[in-house]
């Protein structure tokens, strides 16, 4: 049995097996914070998942996959995800173990995540061995993706990261500073300092997930600009084509065949 129904209860770490896969169509889902003894590969044809690390915010826009290895605190937000997919590999497996990565997903490890996400659970070890060879070169070749945003540690931020992760949106540094009661020189020290990043670069970093987030879920170009707070819908676009490469119409048009032809 590879196929679960929403909410049904799944232990990877109760199976013996190399690798155990699970598939599922989702809607809203929240996994809350855990680990698993188990490297653990995250797969949606559509929609987005948004991961909570301790200090990190990563987006898996669709057809792209997150590798998270073993022993990693994580949770998993999904709102409007179908064909979900989740690969739970043996830590002792040749594979890798580096912090958190997503990457592209090409056809052949596509073909490769279908295909463990739906073969039985008690399948035998040695039936298992030479996928698990294509999707481990498949792995190392695949090309890594940005979509991570580091969250500064400062007590003096701590109320207002909670208000954006309950939707809020991030001020300018001005009004940033008027919240946290620091000036904006010390504010900025801080950015600089815990994410890497100036807090301008780390607001306009924000807002590209969001976005990212936002027209996956079905969001027209013109919702986005608005709910994002963008002067028009031509800025909102401008912005959109300069940090993802391409327009919101091509996104959510890439988003919609990838959906279609899982």
């Amino acid at each position: 049995m590879a196929k679960i129904a929403p909410g049904q209860a799944f232990h990877a770490d109760a199976f013996d097996a190399p690798v155990i896969g699970i598939a599922a169509d989702m809607g809203e889902h929240d996994s809350g914070r855990h680990c698993h003894r188990r490297h653990q590969l995250l797969f949606a044809a559509g929609g987005c998942i948004t991961i909570e690390l301790a200090d990190t915010l990563c987006l898996l826009p669709p057809s792209r996959a997150a590798w998270i290895p073993a022993g990693t605190l994580h949770r998993a937000l999904m709102r409007g995800v179908v064909a979900y997919r989740s690969l739970y590999f043996r830590a002792d497996l040749p594979f890798p173990a580096p912090p958190l990565q997503v990457f592209e997903v090409n056809p052949l490890l596509r073909e490769a995540i279908e295909r463990m996400a739906f073969w039985p659970w008690e399948m035998a070890e040695e039936r298992q061995a030479s996928l698990l060879a294509v999707f481990g070169e498949e792995l190392l070749a695949a090309r890594g993706e940005n979509w991570r945003l580091p969250f500064p540690t400062d007590p003096r931020l701590a109320s207002w990261l909670n208000s954006l992760r309950d939707g809020g949106l991030p001020p300018r540094l001005g009004q940033l500073a008027d919240k946290a009661g620091a000036c904006e020189r010390t504010l900025s020290r801080i950015f600089v300092k815990e994410t890497g990043m100036s807090y301008q670069a780390w607001r306009q970093q924000w807002r590209l997930l969001k976005a990212m987030e936002l027209l996956a879920e079905g969001a027209s170009a013109g919702e986005a600009a608005q709910r994002l707070e963008f002067a028009s819908d031509s800025a909102f676009i401008a912005f959109f084509r300069q940090h993802a490469g391409e327009t919101p119409a091509r996104y959510a048009r890439d988003r919609d065949q990838s959906s279609v032809s899982r």
